[in-house]
């Protein structure tokens, strides 16, 4: 992701806080926590994914769809890889 240099301390400080995240699911599991407190913690998790995965598909929409200097060509095999990766997404 080459156009995320911009960003990149920003994008690899909010992955390493849902990494702490889910290593916090996982001591919860371990020590037999509250299945409402583990829960609250899966739904936080999904949420932070959730959110940077918005950020980079915004950040791959300017880059590679929208931006000016890309041919019909590749704006189109860039719309279409997108379109293949939202589907993933959603199931």
């Amino acid at each position: 992701m080459a156009h995320v240099t911009t960003n990149k301390e920003k994008i690899i400080a909010r992955v390493r806080r849902i990494a702490g995240q889910v290593a916090a699911i996982e001591r919860s599991v371990a020590a037999d926590a509250d299945c409402a407190e583990t829960l609250h913690l899966v739904a936080a998790v999904r949420g932070a994914v959730a959110g940077l995965m918005d950020e980079l598909v915004e950040d791959h929409l300017h880059a590679h769809v929208a931006a000016p200097h890309l041919s019909d060509a590749e704006r189109t095999a860039q719309a279409a890889e997108l379109a293949r990766l939202l589907r993933r997404h959603f199931r």
